[in-house]
């Protein structure tokens, strides 16, 4: 009875039952007995998933709702919101995990006695781990995570249950990342996140540390990318008392670390006052204007001088320096107006001269929200008394190190090896020999200007300019125009237009000569898998940039389905845009295979017995065939793969378009390789004339 009161949306049913919205609605009309709406709203109705999956099983349209999708459900729809489903999810796996005989226990009994029962053993197993609520100062204090009651949690238990099953085939940590992280994906507007490219190098610049503190720590995302051990132990606050739960039972499941979370609002009621930590992480958020400036003028964190009502990142930066031992590291991420804004350029100037602020970092745009604009990374040190003050600021730009915009989700590799490698001879040395258009190390006395603009990219020359280098881009240049001209594809005399017999997507898909799926952006992994072929890898032509972090989900090779949660791509696979509006297809190849499937992409997996994968891939990108099987909303287009036509031709007269198509192909990459090259050569001749590392002659 009580799996009634978990509802699902027309959306979720077509997930379940593996089809399009359009035929869950086909259904409620041609079906009499299909179940009746229990909320939602006359547009958006929703259903009993109890009865929703009994009467697939009915029709035959469903032989097993797939576990993951039935757990997700049941939290999507729970009744309370999808927030307290997680919180319960996540008491429950953290029982799983640590007293797994316990749990045997109180679930071995119907759902009226497993929801008195669970109460005393979820607190038996929560309370170690969180410790009695943090007391904050200037403020009352809010327990981060209560253990629910048996009222509470009866409407959970069938997610429960679902959820300790999925756990016996994940993992409990796994199974909490793909819970949280689908509903991450679903919610977006609603989280401000830093993706791990980011938090994996904010981690790396902090280095080991026993002690962590991330004083605004939204989903965890800094602190679980700390290499935790047993006998570290982190610290959380945030103002919404759901993430700050959320995150002490994320890192509670990832880790043997001591976890201690608060909810409360930072800068105005500081849980952890005392604290004096390792090391700081800090994605604080930016350009408040009510973060406390007026009630809190005579604060003693502000050592370095009291921030101005628009400078609510420096009040960040001055807590944390607050919270750290003397020598500890603070690294945060900031906006790039933090360090030129003439309203903070006192503060700035304070930090330079008593040896406190020593690096910043800028980032390649679309590296972490917002994505239009490249996001700085300041290091910081908490002083030792009596220590030499250090006298010169280390300035990176990691531009020139990112393919494209960044919105790839970052080749990041290269950006953190890059710029840990800077960092540490700098920390170790004092200095660092100037590398052009990486970093510079700048006097300090140099900066104290007027205007105390800390900006990187004013301060370090262009790289590129050089004449060897420039050379030998010239020469690059050459060859791939040598060679474009070498595949410039033969015109032949234009004849009648073909008449062949067409087929879809939808119906080659059905009688079993190709498979399809979408991808989830999951951040999906499997052993030995790390990449993730992106929607603009495959529009760009590029090797695929996206990263994962291992143990999330498992992907699946062998088979392809709507249902998956992610896919490793394989030689012969099609790969295009899911979006509208434009023509890409993409033929898997050696260099390509093994990554996983990107959010917005659909791929198609052919049978080679009956498709030619390049046949399949070029009809796919007529411009008429995807003007006819799109569909357009106010600000968006949207591809129904499905609808995507091709000719009805036997495997032998495939071979001849897919040999074409393939030589199409090759002309297209020589084209992107050539304008690539001939940017870089005007970008550097440009910098060069400029700089005067190159005579006008």
């Amino acid at each position: 009875m009580h799996d009634n009161a978990t509802e699902v949306t027309a959306a979720g049913i077509a997930r379940l039952a593996g089809v399009g919205r359009a035929a869950v609605s086909n259904w409620r009309r041609r079906h009499p007995d299909f179940p009746k709406p229990v909320g939602g709203t006359e547009t958006s109705p929703s259903f009993a998933l109890a009865e929703v999956e009994q009467w697939l099983r009915t029709q035959g349209k469903l032989g097993e709702v797939p576990l993951k999708e039935r757990v997700w459900q049941h939290l999507a729809g729970h009744p309370a919101g999808p927030v307290t489903a997680l919180l319960h999810a996540g008491c429950a796996l953290l029982l799983v995990r640590d007293r797994h005989p316990d749990w045997l226990k109180v679930s071995a009994v119907s759902d009226e006695r497993m929801a008195q029962l669970l109460p005393k053993a979820l607190a038996e197993v929560v309370t170690p781990r969180f410790g009695a609520p943090a007391v904050t100062t200037g403020g009352s204090p809010r327990q981060t995570l209560r253990v629910p009651d048996a009222a509470q949690l009866l409407p959970s238990v069938p997610l429960l249950r679902g959820v300790a099953e999925l756990a016996s085939e994940l993992g409990a940590r796994q199974t909490y990342e793909f819970l949280i992280g689908r509903h991450i994906d679903a919610n977006p507007r609603q989280y401000t996140l830093t993706p791990a490219g980011p938090a994996d190098l904010m981690a790396a610049l902090a280095g080991p540390a026993p002690t962590v503190l991330d004083p605004a720590c939204g989903t965890g995302a800094l602190l679980r990318a700390v290499a935790s051990r047993p006998d570290q132990r982190l610290y959380g606050q945030d103002s919404a008392p759901e993430l700050a739960a959320l995150t002490a039972l994320r890192l509670a499941l990832h880790s043997d670390a001591t976890v201690r979370a608060a909810a409360a609002d930072t800068l105005r009621a500081d849980a952890f006052a005392e604290a004096r930590a390792d090391a700081v992480l800090c994605h604080p958020p930016f350009n408040e204007r009510n973060w406390g400036h007026d009630e809190l003028a005579y604060d003693p964190r502000w050592e370095y001088g009291f921030p101005a009502r628009t400078e609510s990142e420096l009040a960040w930066v001055q807590h944390a320096l607050a919270r750290l031992r003397d020598g500890g590291t603070a690294v945060l991420l900031m906006p790039p107006a933090a360090a030129a804004r003439r309203s903070g350029r006192r503060v700035r100037a304070d930090l330079l001269r008593r040896g406190a602020l020593r690096a910043v970092i800028a980032l390649p745009a679309g590296a972490a929200p917002p994505y239009n604009i490249p996001l700085h990374v300041w290091v910081l040190k908490r002083p030792t008394p009596g220590a030499k003050t250090p006298p010169e600021l280390l300035l990176v730009e990691t531009a020139g190190l990112s393919a494209a915009d960044g919105r790839d989700r970052q080749a990041w590799r290269p950006v953190q090896d890059a710029v840990v490698d800077v960092w540490r001879t700098f920390e170790r040395h004092g200095t660092v020999g100037e590398r052009p258009g990486l970093a510079r190390c700048v006097p300090v006395l140099e900066l104290l200007d007027d205007e105390v603009d800390l900006a990187p990219a004013r301060r370090l020359p262009a790289a590129g300019g050089g004449a060897d280098e420039l050379t030998a881009v010239r020469e690059r240049l050459g060859d791939a125009v040598r060679r474009t001209s070498d595949l410039m594809p033969p015109l032949a005399e234009e004849g009648e237009a073909a008449r062949w017999p067409v087929t879809t997507v939808g119906e080659l898909a059905r009688a079993g000569a190709l498979s399809l799926c979408t991808g989830t952006g999951s951040g999906a992994v499997a052993p030995g898998v790390t990449r993730v072929l992106t929607e603009h890898d495959v529009l760009a032509g590029t090797a695929p940039s996206g990263t994962v972090e291992p143990s999330s989900y498992p992907l699946r090779e062998s088979a392809v389905d709507e249902t998956a949660d992610a896919v490793v791509t394989r030689p012969g696979d099609v790969v295009i845009p899911a979006t509208g509006g434009g023509t890409a297809a993409r033929v898997i190849d050696e260099t390509t295979a093994g990554a996983a499937l990107g959010r917005g992409l659909t791929l198609l997996r052919p049978d080679p017995a009956a498709l030619d994968s390049w046949f399949l891939a070029g009809f796919l990108r007529g411009t008429a065939n995807n003007r006819q099987a799109s569909s357009y909303a106010s600000t968006a287009a949207r591809l129904d793969v499905r609808r995507l036509r091709l000719p009805r031709l036997p495997p032998e007269g495939q071979h001849g378009y897919g040999e074409r198509f393939r030589a199409l192909a090759a002309f297209e990459d020589a084209l992107r390789l050539a304008g690539r090259l001939g940017e870089q050569l005007v970008r550097g001749l440009h910098d060069g004339l400029t700089d005067g590392t190159l005579p006008p002659e």
